[in-house]
């Protein structure tokens, strides 16, 4: 599973030209789910997502969690963050997870984050999105399953 982490000021998400998603501060986080992740690598990636210290303190230092700073989360599924670019020009996508898991999964991590987050917004799990942000600062973090040591 790969959460891409972006610190926003605001950040919205359109389907057809209506928005289905948007917040003000706090993460937006585009979720990839591989065909061989489960609830418990779920479970484990949304607990560090809610803990990751990376707003500013008091003193300009990023020590403050999302819960913390009363943040919201837009969370959006994209399976093209498991695009295999090794061989040819063409990427491909077996490695993303079959549509019926991933989108499974993607909802349990949805109300997972609800019960630690006030405002938890969504896109449209296969969807044409047009998805916009505001980054702050830019502060971008990559969660990737396969590197982290969960304890």
């Amino acid at each position: 599973m790969k959460f891409v982490i972006q610190r926003v000021q605001k950040a919205e998400v359109l389907v057809e030209g209506t928005t289905v998603g948007q917040i003000g501060h706090g993460f937006l986080v585009l979720i990839g789910i591989s065909n061989t992740d489960t609830v418990e690598i779920a479970d484990k990636m949304v607990k560090k997502l809610i803990a990751l210290r990376i707003f500013e303190d008091a003193q300009g230092k990023t020590n403050l969690d999302i819960k913390t700073v009363q943040g919201s989360l837009l969370l959006i599924s994209q399976f093209t963050l498991y695009a295999d670019c090794h061989k040819g020009n063409r990427p491909s996508f077996v490695l993303a997870g079959a549509p019926d898991m991933a989108n499974e999964l993607y909802e349990h991590i949805i109300e997972a984050c609800k019960k630690e987050i006030t405002i938890v917004e969504k896109g449209v799990f296969g969807g044409d999105m047009k998805v916009s942000l505001l980054n702050d600062g830019p502060f971008t973090i990559i969660l990737d399953s396969d590197e982290l040591k969960f304890t």
